[in-house]
């Protein structure tokens, strides 16, 4: 039981370390476009925003609410603001 935590938390890391390596998606990539990504969540000027949203307390956001970016689901390979948002948010519970 204890290798399989170690085992756990060793890729857990090596995920981590793989992900502050990927590049930031860009506000112009078509999925960022689609989804109205910002990665300044206060600009974001979709009907769906609301103030207080921001991908560092989505839970499609792959890092700790204080990394100021991380992997997400929606944007396979790229990194994204923490104080960003998009029309996928989901807040985390």
């Amino acid at each position: 039981m204890m290798q399989v935590a170690a085992t756990s938390c060793a890729l857990g890391l090596a995920s981590m370390a793989r992900a502050a390596g990927l590049p930031m998606v860009a506000e112009t990539d078509a999925m960022a476009v689609n989804l109205h990504y910002k990665a300044d969540a206060t600009k974001a000027t979709h009907a769906k925003y609301k103030a207080g949203q921001q991908c560092s307390n989505c839970v499609l956001y792959q890092g700790k609410g204080t990394d100021a970016a991380a992997a997400c689901g929606i944007f396979p390979g790229k990194q994204v603001s923490g104080k960003g948002w998009c029309t996928a948010y989901a807040k985390k519970a």
